[in-house]
């Protein structure tokens, strides 16, 4: 029996995130755009790879376990009442599957996603740099980097052809979820996540279909691109109170979704620290990105209405963080001490924030960069007045936060006329360590919201 409706009137738009580790739902007053209720789970969807440390996949069937238990958590009457669904997730990763074979509706409603592929994530390393210069030359402003989806396709054509002989369909998870609610034959994705899969051009909407055919790619797996925003289909039964035909837009990129819940005002820049790092802020009307230069380490993303985003993309931090945090537990294992994860956390904040100031200098990027993705890490000007825990630590985190100024120097965000910062993400937001860092290398203002959060994002894209 549907529950009762105790808000008559009131519409919901609801946003649902497939994030690296976890997946969130979240329902946004359709007309106060305030967020009434959310529900997240970790997915521990990571399994492992054939290609050792090369390969990083995840089992999209625990994905989309964990996304149902978000949705069917949220009140029941108010399911009812949702008029829009947004869907956003982890970008540039790849899932396959065959037509009409994809996932299996139970009679219970529930989504069974067995029959698709593992996941290939953005985190995935199996294509070295000589690979990618062996791949047709692009039309396209935006880098490629192992990890992308149309090189992850074009490694696999070469390399491991039977997985592709299997399946003629493929996405990323978020456009595989749309295509599984809306039971589509073909997915659809928007400009936003083609961009993300490289050999997109986004002036012209486009994939480079002729290199690509040229270069042997099985192009029956491009999917249909859409504008942001896009109505690309409908429920096709109800799910979890959410009534048949409820329309749900193209899959949108995580960090858009999370910068556009972020930023308040015209002239805000966002940064967001989770497990990897951006700075972002919106580019003028009109703006055309420049062409591709192989040394930038600004990235124009596609937004919304047209616009574009300058990104500085690190893949350095929480993730850092939490290396370091898994190293010192190691060494305790090693010393037959065995301290809890959360205990060394908790200590390691402490200290750090003790901690004034430390020379001692650590370059923190462990997994490269995608402008230098042979880049290590190193550690130097060791003494032994700056090998406490504490100093360490916050070196650490100084190093973090220099890489990213590196990047993207305060200059550049007040050429841009950026005002403020808006910091945003867990791995900064619980941090205050990390927090002293970013005031101290980057002179403007810096407040720190609630939270990006891409669940919200996505909805309230929905009501752009």
């Amino acid at each position: 029996m549907a529950a009762a409706v105790t808000d008559a009137g009131t519409f919901y738009v609801l946003g649902l995130d497939l994030g690296t580790t976890s997946v969130k739902a979240a329902l946004v007053d359709s007309v106060s755009k305030k967020t009434v209720h959310t529900l997240s789970r970790d997915t521990k969807a990571a399994i492992h790879s054939d290609l050792g440390s090369l390969g990083n996949e995840q089992d999209p069937g625990k994905i989309v376990t964990a996304l149902q238990f978000c949705v069917s958590g949220l009140p029941k009457d108010k399911l009812l009442r949702v008029k829009k669904i947004g869907i956003s997730g982890q970008m540039h990763g790849v899932v396959f599957w065959k037509a009409s074979e994809g996932w299996i509706q139970k009679h219970s409603g529930r989504y069974d996603a067995d029959k698709a592929s593992q996941l290939i994530t953005w985190q995935d390393s199996r294509c070295t740099p000589e690979f990618l210069a062996s791949l047709p030359e692009r039309r396209s402003h935006l880098r490629l980097a192992t990890g992308h989806g149309c090189a992850t396709i074009f490694w696999l054509n070469r390399n491991d052809p039977g997985i592709l002989d299997r399946y003629d369909r493929a996405s990323t998870i978020q456009d595989y979820v749309v295509a599984m609610l809306c039971n589509l034959d073909k997915p659809a994705m928007s400009v936003q996540t083609a961009a993300s899969w490289g050999f997109f051009d986004t002036v012209t909407k486009s994939w480079n279909m002729d290199r690509m055919k040229e270069a042997g790619f099985p192009v029956r797996f491009l999917p249909e691109v859409f504008d942001s925003g896009t109505i690309v289909g409908s429920l096709q039964t109800n799910w979890y109170n959410i009534p048949q035909g409820t329309p749900v837009g193209a899959g949108l990129g995580d960090l858009q979704c999370s910068i556009l819940s972020s930023i308040e005002h015209e002239h805000d820049a966002v940064l967001n620290i989770s497990t990897s790092a951006q700075l972002a802020f919106q580019m003028p009307e009109n703006f055309i990105p420049p062409a591709f230069d192989p040394t930038s380490t600004t990235e124009y993303l596609p937004y919304f209405n047209g616009r574009y985003l300058g990104v500085a993309a690190s893949l350095t931090g929480g993730n850092t963080m939490a290396a370091f945090i898994r190293m010192l537990q190691q060494w305790t294992h090693q010393l037959g001490l065995g301290v809890p994860e959360g205990k060394i956390w908790e200590r390691v904040l402490a200290l750090g924030h003790e901690c004034q100031d430390s020379d001692l200098e650590i370059i923190p990027t462990i997994y490269g960069e995608r402008h230098k993705p042979d880049q290590v890490a190193s550690v130097s000007h060791i003494t032994t007045e700056n090998i406490s825990l504490g100093s360490v630590y916050r070196s650490l985190c100084k190093g973090i936060i220099k890489n990213l100024h590196d990047m993207f120097p305060c200059r550049v965000l007040k050429q841009q006329r950026v005002q403020r910062i808006v910091g945003s993400g867990s791995a900064l937001t619980k941090n205050h360590v990390l927090q002293k860092e970013v005031e101290a290398q980057y002179s403007l203002p810096v407040v720190y919201g609630n939270g990006a959060d891409a669940a919200v994002g996505v909805a309230l894209a929905m009501m752009l």
